[in-house]
């Protein structure tokens, strides 16, 4: 009894210092995967209707588009992860003036990133699109789909990085709520705008904007009510301090979605150049990439969001030195999140043409480019979710090191040179061989610096 007195009094009666691992990732991870799944339905339900009713260029258009999602969603990852970690260890070192001018900076920083960004891309939007893969046949789909979507960035952004707050804060099914909202208005204003208005792939764009707004406004709400503390005009005055702060724990996350963008970039240029030495063509491998893209989010939705649901547990352990609550949390994460990639990899080997004719229509060629393409790149899906799963460990443990080095393995230190040297040999194939070769690196790489990091954590 004296014991259980202790622990709840050194952690400050907060259960994420106490209360069972298992339940906590649960309640943590369960609305992060939804908020996940629901973001990414933005772009899955956008790929379905415009696959069936525009078919491949409209599939392949929204992948030379996909990039500007990633980097949206890169800025998001580095500016509320890296708050969010420092809030969550500087509540559990009992420092509550740090942690408000975390919030505070953290959410002015994504109010000004977000408009930037949106800036940006209007300004750019042609050769934006012809660098991330654009052909003649897609280009005029793709421009009014980017420019549209563009109005949607700011809202996005903070809608995605602010939901690291509220979930930091101990509300994680809000910040679901409010993206579920959104997505589920995307559903139906998808519909209407591109069957009965036939607005065509404007109107998929139009839609996800308008969800996008939704979601924000609700997000926007919460921070009126704050948990920990009352949020104040004050409060959000930026400090260059806790910039340097907030950027070296969300450094890692960013890292790895920016390479994630360049990886995607770099792929959509090969496989139009190599396609169309090979029989498919340069426009049917592109427009798989993009279905596949789409797909895989939904999977990095149940991998993410168990690594990210794990970060409130990590950080606040460390800061009240728990250290077996930090590798009991990392362990048990691990088998859940290597039994949602083996359900994966069974999905992707035993009903690939299936999964694929989800999104639109085609002939024997892109279906049968689409079936190899699934089979061989999806491959090691099954131990994909070890690497994010390490990068939030380190994030969430302060160590901003390890993970940034650990956030470029997959994408940067392998899959990226992969992609570049292989087709040279190998053609279009080494495309596909690139991404289970640069899995089985990643889990192996992650694998050995988490146990080695054990070590140095003692009581």
């Amino acid at each position: 009894m004296s014991v259980v007195m202790e622990t709840r009094t050194a952690a400050d009666n907060n259960p994420l210092g106490y209360a069972p691992i298992s339940k906590l990732i649960v309640r943590f991870a369960l609305p992060s995967i939804i908020s996940l799944l629901v973001s990414a339905a933005y772009n899955i339900t956008d790929q379905i209707f415009i696959g069936q009713v525009i078919g491949m260029l409209g599939n392949a258009a929204t992948n030379v588009a996909f990039p500007l999602t990633i980097l949206t969603t890169a800025l998001a990852q580095l500016i509320g992860v890296g708050a969010a970690a420092n809030f969550n260890i500087s509540m559990g070192a009992k420092r509550r003036d740090r942690a408000e001018g975390i919030v505070g900076t953290g959410l002015t920083l994504i109010s000004v990133c977000g408009l930037l960004l949106a800036a940006f891309v209007f300004l750019l939007k042609t050769p934006i699109l012809l660098l991330c893969g654009a052909t003649d046949n897609v280009l005029p789909y793709a421009e009014p789909y980017l420019g549209i979507t563009a109005i949607g960035l700011p809202f996005f952004l903070f809608s995605q990085a602010a939901s690291q707050l509220i979930r930091a804060d101990g509300s994680p099914a809000y910040f679901m709520m409010s993206n579920l909202a959104g997505a589920v208005l995307n559903v139906l204003l998808d519909w209407l705008f591109m069957f009965p208005l036939g607005w065509g792939i404007q109107g998929a764009a139009a839609a996800t904007v308008i969800g996008q707004i939704v979601s924000f406004m609700i997000c926007a709400r919460y921070f009126t009510r704050f948990k920990a503390f009352k949020i104040k005009l004050e409060t959000c005055r930026v400090r260059s301090s806790y910039v340097t702060d907030i950027a070296r724990l969300g450094t890692s996350n960013f890292i790895n979605h920016l390479i994630m963008m360049v990886v995607n970039i770099v792929m959509n240029n090969t496989l139009a150049y190599y396609g169309a030495l090979a029989a498919y063509g340069s426009d049917i491998p592109l427009a798989v990439s993009g279905v596949i893209a789409k797909l895989n989010r939904i999977l990095i939705a149940f991998t993410v969001g168990i690594a990210q649901g794990c970060q409130p547990i990590l950080g606040f352990n460390m800061g009240a030195k728990k250290y077996d609550r930090v590798k009991g949390t990392y362990k048990k994460a691990l088998v859940i999140t290597l039994c949602v990639s083996v359900v994966a990899f069974l999905a992707f080997q035993l009903f690939p043409r299936r999964i694929v004719s989800v999104f639109g229509a085609g002939d024997e060629l892109y279906f049968g480019f689409a079936e190899r393409y699934v089979r061989i790149f999806m491959l090691m899906v099954c131990v994909y979710g070890v690497q994010p799963l390490s990068v939030n460990f380190f994030s969430g443990t302060g160590n901003a090191r390890q993970g940034i080095m650990l956030s470029l393995s997959r994408q940067g230190f392998f899959l990226l040179p992969l992609l570049i040297i292989l087709p040279m040999t190998f053609g279009l194939d080494g495309v596909l061989y690139a991404g289970p070769i640069a899995d089985s690196l990643a889990c192996a790489l992650s694998l050995t610096m988490v146990f080695k990091s054990f070590k140095r954590l003692t009581v």
